[in-house]
């Protein structure tokens, strides 16, 4: 899969109208991993790279209704799926046809931001991480997930994992250490991905 911007949003807005169906036993494993991200009612999130929003529902019930939850794409047809399954709003976020690399959200507005299946798409990995590091406030956290670990996704796609894979651990944590991140938890597993980082001052 690309990592060309371009490429990504033509990759999911082809796969947009029937994603959810392709996975529909993610839901435990998206509210499970929203549940570790330690988010307190009141709190400001964003789901960056949100898809059709699965994640949106769980986070919302995390900071409830007097926190924030924002839902930012950069693929239209992904944006329409998650209106049309009613995760936008009261029940889930705003959402934002955005670029994950040049948010339209101020300085340390963010306690928490989510990237489900995000850091394999991202165009310059640093500089977009720092974007996400920018807008979250010092001691903040960042979960980057995916419903199933490495080995198994690497399978359901017929290649083996390399070394060279940004979500591996010996990749991954120097990454986020270079664009303002210290990585605080790591677990691979088949069953799930999911790597905890906090903001650094």
């Amino acid at each position: 899969m690309s990592d060309d911007p371009t490429q990504v949003r033509e990759f999911f807005g082809a796969r947009a109208a029937d994603w959810d169906s392709r996975f529909p036993d993610d839901g435990p494993a998206y509210a499970a991993a929203v549940g570790e991200v330690g988010l307190r009612p009141g709190d400001a999130v964003l789901d960056a790279g949100c898809g059709t929003g699965r994640a949106l529902p769980p986070l919302r019930a995390a900071v409830g209704p007097s926190g924030t939850v924002i839902g930012a794409d950069l693929t239209p047809e992904m944006i329409d799926r998650a209106v049309d399954a009613g995760r936008g709003g009261e029940e889930g976020g705003t959402l934002l046809l955005a670029d994950v690399g040049r948010l339209p959200v101020r300085d340390g507005a963010l306690d928490a931001v989510f990237g489900a299946g995000l850091v394999s798409h991202l165009a310059d990995p640093v500089a977009d991480l720092r974007e996400l590091a920018r807008v979250v406030r010092p001691g903040g956290r960042l979960a980057l997930f995916h419903p199933i670990g490495r080995a198994a996704l690497a399978a359901r796609h017929g290649r083996q994992i390399t070394p060279d894979d940004l979500r591996a651990e010996p990749r991954l944590r120097p990454l986020l250490a270079e664009a303002g991140w210290r990585l605080v938890s790591y677990v691979d597993e088949d069953a799930r991905y999911l790597a905890l980082a906090v903001r650094e001052a």
